[in-house]
């Protein structure tokens, strides 16, 4: 049985249900990622920014015999941003191949027509079932990115530590953990409309007005996430030059993510971004004594990137792909009487 799903008013049987099924997936798909907690799963599948949304929907197993309900074996949510429902899957492995994700994605993608929107959006990590599942539903590639990987265990830490001393003269950096203070939200914001890390898709965008980087702050806080910045000054204007963010999340604590880096584009060429990916580093290894690895993406014509990611020590992992398709036309090919 499919039926919508709140979160926030789920039992704790039910999150450690879907938790379950999480980690199934995660097994069978990604045995190298590290699986997920249950600290903060409530809010991280919850919480939104403002003016998102999120519908969430479950699909349960049958009823044990005294009546305890049955395991929650699959689910899906849409987030509803912007002009597009962005659409995450997950069907445990012991149920897979038999219709009940084309029927998790039915359902949300008639509540996506139903709410006007045009096109729905996935993520799909490459070398998985995902791909065949949505390209045989008439999802079309959009935009490829490589996750690359960082062992810590491996980090030479003293060339990473005179890495991290080789900004250029006339500029500082500054650690935040936690987000930037609030003075330097809005030279902060200035940095990330200039420009961002090359090849960013359009399913996790970035905030570049003041208010919702402070919003955006926000919701990584009340979701679990906790945010590690570094930022590059120039000293003689106080602008922000350079940042790297780096989220640890309470739902895998073991292995950060990777936000944006940047460098403004009068500011290239001092050793900037190298720079603060070092400081950062070296930063998180005192502030989390639990991580043991960070994952990153960038797009392949990001060639800038990703030579300072590889100095660092960071590993090609796999594909990261996003697919979109066109709502109407997907509701009437998993639906044809309509």
């Amino acid at each position: 049985m499919v039926r919508e799903w709140d979160p926030r008013t789920a039992s704790s049987d039910e999150i450690g249900s879907v938790l379950e099924t999480l980690n199934a997936v995660l097994a069978a798909d990604l045995p190298q990622d590290p699986p997920w907690r249950e600290g903060s799963l409530r809010e991280y599948l919850s919480e939104v920014m403002p003016g998102e949304r999120r519908i969430s929907w479950v699909a349960e197993g049958s009823p044990d015999p005294d009546g305890t309900p049955g395991r929650i074996l699959g689910h899906v949510h849409v987030l509803l941003l912007g002009d597009i429902g962005v659409l995450e899957v997950l069907v445990h492995p012991s149920v897979r191949r038999t219709g009940l994700g084309r029927q998790l994605v039915l359902t949300a993608a008639r509540r996506v027509y139903q709410e006007g929107f045009r096109s729905i959006g996935v993520e799909v990590v490459g070398d998985t079932p995902a791909v065949a599942f949505y390209e045989s539903l008439g999802f079309a590639r959009e935009y490829v990115e490589t996750r690359s990987v960082l062992d810590l265990t491996s980090v030479d830490w003293p060339a990473l530590t005179e890495m991290a001393g080789g900004v250029g003269a006339g500029y500082h950096l500054e650690f935040c953990p936690g987000g930037p203070p609030d003075e330097l939200i809005e030279a902060y914001a200035r940095a990330k409309a200039e420009v961002r890390d090359v090849g960013d898709g359009e399913l996790r965008p970035s905030s570049y007005d003041p208010q919702r980087l402070r919003d955006s702050l926000d919701t990584l806080h009340r979701r679990g996430m906790k945010p590690y910045i570094v930022l590059a000054l120039h000293e003689q204007t106080g602008e922000v030059a350079g940042l790297t963010e780096v989220v640890v999340p309470a739902q895998h604590p073991t292995r950060a993510d990777q936000y944006d880096t940047i460098v403004v584009q009068d500011h290239r060429g001092y050793g900037i971004d190298r720079a603060i990916k070092a400081r950062m580093l070296l930063e998180l290894r005192s502030a989390e004594p639990e991580l043991v690895e960070v994952q990153t993406w960038n797009a392949q014509a990001n060639e800038a990137m990703l030579k300072v990611n590889a100095e660092l020590g960071y590993r090609p992992d796999r594909e990261w792909c996003e697919y979109s398709v066109d709502v109407a036309e997907l509701v009437h090919r998993l639906d044809p009487t309509r």
